[in-house]
């Protein structure tokens, strides 16, 4: 990434929902800003939750990674051929970064320890509370330990709840493949969880 220039990832005029995601794609593959910033306005959240998940950074690279995701959605829009709708794409595209970013590092980081900040949904007695806290650790723990590729998989079908045949198809791995990466991570982490139970 160069440095000197910034690039404003806010939308200058308009309202997001004005267009659709594949028309701010386009927008964006013609260097329009305006169409990145709407982007990003409209999936930022998304993004950052996925990246949280898979990336094995912490918190403070998270911002980073999201807005080096978007960063690269200028130059990799031109190649969007439809064929998965753009917030899968985009959640490609930041898994991309995610493997990046981790082969710099040269080390995976600890993930999920925002997990361990749920909000409850009430008022739990506090043995709840406590219980659900290191159930939320264990399964972060869990998760961690994961390949990569498994770990994407998982978070992908079965936290974002993306199609599997979908997921294959911006990851770029047969639908067999795909199938077996998420029942191994599913076998991972029962085996994980169950282990923790002992």
């Amino acid at each position: 990434m160069s440095e000197g220039k910034l690039i404003p990832l806010r939308r200058v005029a308009g309202r997001p929902d004005e267009l659709s995601d594949e028309a701010l794609l386009a927008g964006c593959a013609s260097g329009e800003r305006a169409a990145l910033g709407a982007l990003f306005d409209r999936h930022h959240a998304a993004v950052y939750r996925f990246l949280a998940r898979v990336s094995g950074a912490v918190e403070r690279d998270l911002d980073d990674l999201v807005q080096a995701t978007f960063l690269e959605v200028p130059g990799a829009a031109g190649r969007y051929r439809g064929t998965a709708r753009v917030p899968t794409w985009l959640l490609a595209v930041a898994a991309n970064v995610a493997r990046h970013h981790a082969r710099a590092e040269g080390r995976r980081r600890k993930a999920h320890a925002r997990l361990a900040e749920v909000p409850p949904g009430g008022s739990p007695r506090p043995d709840e509370a406590v219980e659900r806290r290191q159930l939320v650790l264990r399964v972060g723990a869990a998760l961690a330990d994961l390949s990569y590729d498994l770990r994407v998989v998982f978070v992908m079908c079965d936290v974002e709840e993306v199609p599997g045949v979908e997921a294959a198809r911006v990851l770029g791995v047969r639908e067999g493949t795909l199938w077996r990466r998420l029942h191994d991570a599913r076998r991972a982490l029962r085996a994980a969880l169950e282990g923790d139970r002992r």
